[in-house]
């Protein structure tokens, strides 16, 4: 009889993150091997998990065609090497996939269904830029359900700034900068090269390379450099590309656990899930979604926002994350954000990028026994949020 489990996230994994495009590292490489090779990765870190005890396998794409069609999960399962009695599944939450492979493989542990399970996402948007092959039913327009505006994520920044006067275009660019900054110095002190998986890559000319790290850091930005950039989304704008993440290919995979696969297999959970939740906003600000997921996810982990000492917000766009500062009374500058700095630098490959949170909040909880909680968030195309948080098992503290 199936029985209530907690879960656990184990470990994951990532490729590094490239710039899409014909200049970009991964422009002659497949987005299903960019998931293999997370997979693999992760994988030979954890072989105290049998491979056929791997109940599904989930992986988000938002574009899913082409390379990044084919029932991602089933697909990459096989090509990464796992039995053939492993199934497989895709999701699509655009920037959330990967939150919600999480979430979804969580659910299926928690309920007693599975014990262990594979979740992340992939994105190649040099291949397949977002919207490139999408066709969005006309009644949207006509019928007035969405503002044409909806569809533009940077359109939809623009309007933040509309709303929440507060958020100034020099916060925004103060906010983009320090997240180069903070990013190069987590990198000069070797905190992202562990969980990175090296990706063979082979250039215009057909020399082969291997892609070790990020490949769009700019740590030099400074405010002057942020102040003289267009604003492309609207004249006279305040959202430039210093202040939005860029366009990236990468892949990033988790493996998440029950309590029973835990002691089964003798494994060393990095974090705990207590809750998680979505929500839906206007989809013409889509960039305030996390506010609303975050209230309902603190709701039903018991939590207040003061409870979370770590932070892993997800920067679409940099006023995107102030917006939700904001509201809940946190300083643009607080030490427990994005410590080491965020999409804006790293990059975001859609639908990959949920499980990079995960992946940096489970490091830094091994480095801060003195946090219990924290929370990964992010907004979502269409006018939606996405919100999980985590207990830390090494919290060192007095536990209610």
């Amino acid at each position: 009889m199936a029985e209530i489990s907690d879960v656990y996230f184990i470990d994951g994994m990532r490729t590094p993150f490239g710039r899409a495009g014909e200049k970009g590292m991964y422009w002659n490489t497949r987005a299903d091997d960019l998931a293999v090779k997370a997979t693999i990765g992760l994988m030979e870190r954890n072989a105290d998990v049998p491979a056929e005890r791997i109940d599904d396998v989930a992986i988000a794409a938002t574009s899913q065609t082409g390379e990044q069609g084919l029932t991602l999960g089933r697909s990459v399962a096989i090509l990464a090497g796992l039995p053939q009695t492993v199934p497989g599944f895709a999701i699509d939450r655009m920037c959330a996939g990967a939150m919600t492979s999480v979430a979804m493989m969580g659910a299926s542990i928690g309920s007693g269904m599975y014990d262990v399970a594979l979740a992340g996402g992939v994105e190649h948007m040099g291949h397949y830029p977002i919207g490139g092959n999408t066709d969005p039913n006309p009644r949207f327009v006509a019928e007035r359900m969405v503002d044409p505006g909806a569809l533009n994520m940077g359109v939809t920044a623009e309007r933040i700034f509309d709303r929440f006067p507060q958020l100034t275009k020099e916060r925004s660019d103060r906010f983009g900068m320090l997240s180069q900054h903070k990013a190069q110095a987590a990198y000069d002190a070797g905190r992202f090269q562990p969980d990175l998986v090296s990706v063979a890559i082979k250039d215009a000319e057909g020399s082969w390379g291997l892609a070790t790290e990020d490949e769009g850091r700019r740590p030099q930005t400074t405010m002057a450099d942020l102040a003289a950039l267009k604003t492309p989304f609207r004249p006279h704008g305040r959202v430039t590309a210093g202040t939005s993440s860029p366009l990236t290919d990468g892949a990033t995979m988790s493996l998440v656990a029950g309590g029973h696969a835990v002691k089964e297999f003798g494994l060393k959970p990095k974090m705990r899930m207590v809750s998680f939740a979505f929500a839906g906003v206007q989809p013409e600000i889509m960039g305030i979604g996390p506010i609303p997921s975050t209230e309902k996810a603190l709701k039903k982990a018991g939590l207040r926002i003061e409870d979370i000492g770590l932070f892993e917000l997800n920067e679409a766009f940099a006023v995107q994350v102030l917006s939700l500062l904001d509201h809940f009374g946190i300083a643009d500058d607080d030490p427990r954000v994005n410590p080491w700095g965020g999409a804006i630098a790293l990059g975001h490959p859609l639908a990959a990028s949920g499980v990079r949170l995960m992946i940096q909040l489970a490091a830094q909880f091994a480095e801060r026994p003195d946090v219990r909680y924290g929370l990964t968030a992010m907004c979502v195309g269409l006018g939606q949020g996405g919100s999980v948080i985590w207990e830390n098992p090494h919290y060192a503290g007095k536990k209610r």
